[in-house]
This record gives C-alpha cells, structure tokens and sequence, in this order.
C-alpha cells in the first residue's frame, strides 16, 4: 500500500491549464497516481497508509526561488523555515558571482569578507569545502529544502586573477574557463555574474562572453546581476542580450527590475527588447521579487575604483580623508558605478541590519534620518558604519516603481526569485513573504495575475529553465515536491516592520513526499538535497 493520497485537493498543476480536483497518491518520493473527480465518478478511490484531507486546499508543485541567498544558512540553520513554510522547495543559489565554491583558501576569506553583509561571517561554519562538487555534497548531508547553484563568476575571477580592475592574460582567461567547466561538471546550473560588484565588475564583454560558450556547452544558463539597474539599465540589458547570443548561451536575468526615478514608467521599453530577442530566436527567460525596494549592502554602492583589491584596499580608501571625499564625490555628486550611475539620494538608504550590535541604533532608520539626528552629513554617517562595521551593513535601497513590477510579473518569460537576503535585523520582507504575497497580494487582492498562471511562474517555468525533467508540475512519475495552501487566506505575514513572521494559509509542503511543513508547523525533517545540472 502507498504511503500517502491527498484527497479531494484542487490541483493547479503549474502547466498554467486549469485547475481540477483529484485525489493524488504519493509513495517512494513521487506521485504515483492522481485520479481526477474521484467521489463525483464513483470510481474506487486510491488508498494509502494515510489520508489527507485536502478539501478547500489547492495542491501545486512546490516553489523554485530562482534567486535566493542561502548559501550558508542551508547549513546553519537546519529549520529554514523563511523559505520551507513559504513552499519553496527548491532554491538556486550562487548568485550575484560571488559565493564559496570554488575557492582557495586566500578566496575563500576574501569573499567571505566580501559578502558578510548577505550570508554573515560563517565563522559559525566549518568550510570543509573548496570546489562546487564539495559544496553540493555538503548539502546532501541534508538542508530543509532542494537547491541548485549557480558557479559564482566573481569568485572566479577572485581566483585566476585577484580582485585588481585589469584584462586578465591568456593564461588567466583559460584558468577561468577551465573552472567553470570543472564546476558544471560536478552539477552546476550555470553561472552567475554580479557586475555591479567587484572583482567581477571589472570583466569585459569578450571576457564574459568567452566563459558562457563554456557555459553553453555544458546545457547551463548565465545569470547576471547586470551593470546597471538605473540610469543604464536599458543599454545594460541591450548588453547582456547581445552577449548571450554571441555565445549561444541561455539568459536569466537575475531580479529584473527597473529602478530609480530615471526608470519609472519604463518597464514596456525593456518588455520589448525582450519580445524582440524571443521572436529572433533568444533564449531568454528572468525572475522578479514582489516588491518595489531593493536589498543589497551598504559598500556595494561605492564606485569601483574604490572597490578595486578586495575588502582590506576598501578599508584602507574609507579611512583615508583624501581618498574618502573623493568616494563621496562619485557617490553623491556624479553617481557611482556601484550605485547604477544615479547621484546618491540618501533618503532612500534604510539600514537594514548591521554585524555589530553596538550599531543597531542605526537599523530601520534612512542613513539621512541618522544624520539629521546625530547632526551630521550622511556620508560621514555612511562612511562610519562601513568602517565600524567593517563592511557589513547590508540596505533597503528604496527606489522601485509599482507600476513597472507589474509589467514585468506578466510576461510569459518571468519567473520568481526572492533575492531574499536573511542577515541583519531587519532584512527586507521578501526573504520571508515572497511567494505568498505573489498568491496572496498580486492574485487574489488585485488580480494582477490569475493564480493558474501564477503558479506556472513559480513551477514549471523555473523547472524548464533549469532542465529538470521531473520537477514544477504535478504530474504521475514527477518528485512529490508538493506544496497546499488556502487560496483565499494565503498571505505574508513579514512587513518592513516586523521582516521575520511567517506566512498564513500554507498548511503543508512537501519535500521528496516528506513533510517539512504539517499543519502549519515546521517539522525536524531534512529532506532537501542538491539538484545537480543533468546531461545534454
């Protein structure tokens, strides 16, 4: 007898078709049968060591969070429940081009430096890894749900050639592809870029465009954090189009948003570019967070220049009068690379959380509220915190448009990602809220999209972007990555002012046919593993 039937569920089943009710049995980690309006047809109904009511209660695929940040905390925090009780049951991580794999020992301090403010210090972590392969086996020791990676560019660079803003020679370049091939080999996705940051901001085009042929023979996709989200962002995407193309390689555009006052209203003008590309042929898909503010740390605003060898040379620029007025003067007066070219507005910059608790006096407030209080400019507020705090302030960047983020959730190519960073007091609420406040917000309150087509955002979209065969649909023979929520109760609970509450109306989720949420409640069970890139 099978282990489970879920009875009498409203199966949405993510192909975007319409709903339908059904009883589905699951056993062995898969769903071995779904029988269509069982109790109507008077037809034997399955049966199974246990029964689940599911009456009221939708049942779809578990959800892909196409740009998530849990790198470390897969592994510090067994329970996960920011993303398990949200019904993500796969994450892809790596993003951005930086992460921790592959590394050397030099690197791996480095970049954990670099991205305290995203992952923390991971002194709490025994790093018994260097390549991706011993990354991903780590995580079959067992994490509360499935996640990918993506091969971290940045980290790459930091590698073959340091964090200096120079070409890399010959030899660098064909070190750089020969990483990035070993780590698709041992199940990689694709690889990431963050090109407002450094070291990977300093690649050219050709560059770029060199290590996504190697991408694209493996069957991965690029990634990007594109080189502007402001006052470039069109040509930035013109750019990453272009370069994918050259290269033959599949394109994810990571946390597709256009954003700042130079953008607002923009949205249709980068949906026809797209529109454009995918009529020409392009392979060409993006996932977007259901919010207007953006989430990132604190020194990733300054210019390059100042960025240019690594955490440490940061430091030393910010405490050096000379040299930190000169950083204040691209970041307010020109608009700093790291900033996508828009002159500072500081009004916009909360402090989202802080390493060290001696600053939390400066969390949840704008770093021009901070200044007005303590009776200071804000550079002199911002420039304290990076060097106090030793680079690891991490920001709500308060600069989207409503409008344009519900343009984009639309397109048939759109997929969503919570680039939900979960550092910090008070991280930005789609770390907790994403997925819920898609069905909840979007779907049933404002009807921006219908829930059919939503969940096919969040399922099968992402599974066909990462070529899994048996994942993002409730199909016989697919994963039991299952998730049943409420539709008329689910919701968010995190806001901007309480960022960690759990969502409501998500009852159960399902990992491999095991329970990681029941009733509510975050169960002790690890059912999640790496989902490693499969053959051509």
């Amino acid at each position: 007898m099978e282990e489970l039937v879920i009875r009498d569920a409203d199966v949405v089943d993510g192909s975007g078709a319409d709903s339908y009710r059904a009883d589905v049995v699951v056993d062995g980690g898969r769903i071995v049968s779904i029988v269509k309006e069982a109790a109507a047809a008077g037809c034997q109904r399955p049966e199974a060591r246990r029964e689940l009511d599911a009456e009221g209660l939708v049942l779809s695929p578990g959800f892909i969070d196409m740009h998530a940040h849990s790198d470390l905390a897969l592994l510090r925090d067994p329970d996960h429940s920011a993303k398990a009780a949200q019904g993500v049951t796969l994450e892809v991580v790596g993003q951005d081009g930086l992460s921790y794999a592959p590394v050397d020992d030099r690197t791996l301090g480095e970049v954990r430096r670099a991205i305290a403010g995203w992952n923390g210090s991971g002194d709490d972590i025994d790093f018994d890894w260097r390549s991706v392969g011993e990354y991903l086996d780590r995580l079959d020791g067992g994490i509360a749900v499935n996640a990918a990676y993506l091969i971290p560019q940045g980290t790459v660079r930091a590698l073959a050639v340091g964090w200096e803003d120079r070409e890399a020679t010959g030899a660098e370049l064909e070190h750089m592809r020969r990483l990035v091939a070993e780590g698709l080999e041992q199940g990689a996705v694709g690889m990431s870029s963050g090109l407002t940051y450094t070291p990977g901001m300093y690649a050219k085009d050709a560059e770029l465009t060199e290590l996504c042929r190697v991408v694209a023979s493996y069957g991965g996709y690029y990634c990007p954090h594109q080189r502007s989200y402001g006052a470039g962002a069109l040509k930035a995407y013109e750019e990453m189009v272009e370069l994918t193309r050259e290269a033959g390689c599949p394109l994810h555009l990571a946390h597709a948003t256009m954003n700042f006052g130079v953008n607002k209203g923009r949205a249709p003008e980068l949906l026809t570019l797209l529109d454009e590309a995918l009529a020409d042929g392009a392979d060409i898909t993006l996932d977007t967070y259901p919010y207007t503010p953006g989430c990132t740390t604190l020194v990733a605003l300054l210019p390059s220049w100042a960025s240019e060898g690594g955490p440490e040379r940061i430091m030393e620029r910010l405490a050096d009068d000379d040299t930190a007025e000169r950083i204040r003067h691209h970041v307010e007066e020109i608009g700093s690379d790291g900033c996508h070219g828009v002159p500072m507005e500081w009004d916009t910059i909360e402090i989202a959380g802080t390493g060290d608790p001696a600053l939390f006096e400066y969390v949840g407030r704008t770093v021009l509220e901070s200044a007005r209080l303590r009776g200071e400019s804000p550079w002199t507020v911002a420039r304290h915190l990076l060097l106090a705090d030793r680079l690891a302030p991490t920001i709500l960047q308060h600069v989207g448009h409503e409008e344009n983020v519900r343009a984009i959730m639309r397109h048939r190519v759109h997929t969503g990602g919570s680039d939900g960073i979960l550092q910090g007091a008070k991280p930005h609420p789609r770390a907790y809220g994403t997925f819920p406040h898609y069905l909840g917000h979007y779907v049933r309150e404002l009807g921006v999209l219908p829930l059919e087509e939503c969940v096919a955002h969040l399922t099968s979209r992402p599974a066909a972007r990462l070529r899994l065969p048996d994942r993002g649909l409730v199909r016989e023979g697919y994963r039991a990555d299952l998730v049943l929520f409420d539709p008329a109760t689910v919701a968010a609970g995190s806001t901007y002012e309480d960022p960690r509450v759990l969502p409501t109306g998500i009852p159960y989720v399902l990992v491999d046919g095991r329970f990681v949420m029941e009733d509510g409640r975050r169960t002790d069970v690890l059912a999640g593993r790496s989902v490693r890139r499969t053959a051509r």
